[in-house]
């Protein structure tokens, strides 16, 4: 049985990978956050890592307050940039393989095709600034990490747009939701199916080159209005849900307008099913 640690265990997709672990008997699933591993601390890891067998790391722990971060740019690069370097050295020290989570938020949102994990990347925040210097330095100091950037994550886990909307709607007439953003939502509990699928792929390949950048998120593509509407139609709420544009809901973070993720890669190398995401909002409402 395969050791695996999960930082940042009690965040949604910690969760999620907690619940998706059910499925994947050949695996001890290690769930820590801050107080049981300070990932910020390098003594505190070479520590953990000489006491414990770890076969695997995957990285949900990360610094998420997007707005927040454009204020508090030092806790941000702390967590999404330093705290993954000193991850990166300890697994590869350990012979450990480290997967990492990243964003949709490392590109600009100026594109109109979906992004391949070729494409050049600008962010326009201090989150995706953090994240993508998150992503060079774990790649670079390891090349065999595996970096799986994501987008518009939800569960029935945690703080979300998906539980949000339906909170607002349990208590307002009417709300209004951007309509000018694109992307995909992503049930992050076929993100965490996923990220299992690649350690038992890893397993059973060991010499494969598998290390480098992937994107994972559902597939299709739809509007945070669209999206928000889907979930009072399937909620069978009666709020009057309005579109609007980014200019009338301002926030300190720049969001990407369109950030739509190419998964053929993921797909190819691992022969992962992507589910189409509004399949996948429904199965995370009767969960709820």
């Amino acid at each position: 049985m395969k050791n695996i640690l999960i930082t940042g265990g009690h965040g949604q997709l910690g969760q999620s990978l907690k619940k998706a672990g059910e499925a994947y008997p050949q695996f001890n699933l290690v769930f820590t956050d801050a107080t049981e591993l300070d990932i910020t601390d390098n003594a505190a890891l070479a520590t953990y890592f000489g006491a414990n067998q770890i076969d695997a790391c995957i990285n949900c722990a990360a610094y998420t307050a997007v707005d927040k971060a454009e204020s508090d740019e030092e806790t941000a690069f702390l967590l999404n940039f330093q705290a993954v370097l000193a991850l990166a050295e300890v697994c590869a020290q350990h012979h450990t393989q480290l997967i990492h989570i990243s964003t949709d938020y490392v590109f600009s949102g100026k594109q109109n095709v979906p992004y391949t994990e070729e494409d050049d990347t600008d962010p326009q925040s201090i989150y995706g600034a953090s994240k993508l210097r998150g992503e060079a330095a774990a790649v670079g100091y390891n090349p065999d990490t595996i970096v799986v950037r994501t987008s518009w994550l939800y569960s029935e886990y945690a703080v979300n747009f998906v539980k949000r909307m339906q909170e607002l709607m349990r208590e307002r007439e009417e709300l209004s939701v951007v309509f000018d953003q694109a992307g995909t939502p992503t049930y992050a509990g076929d993100l965490a199916t996923a990220l299992l699928d690649i350690l038992q792929y890893k397993a059973n390949h060991p010499d494969a080159t598998l290390g480098g950048i992937y994107h994972y998120s559902n597939e299709g593509v739809t509007s945070w209005y669209d999206f928000a509407v889907t979930i009072k139609e399937l909620t069978a709420a009666t709020t009057r849900v309005l579109p609007v544009t980014s200019d009338k809901y301002k926030t300190a973070a720049a969001r990407p307008a369109y950030s739509v993720l190419n998964k053929e890669k993921i797909k190819t190398t691992f022969g992962i099913q992507i589910p189409y995401w509004r399949d996948s909002l429904v199965k995370c409402l009767r969960r709820m």
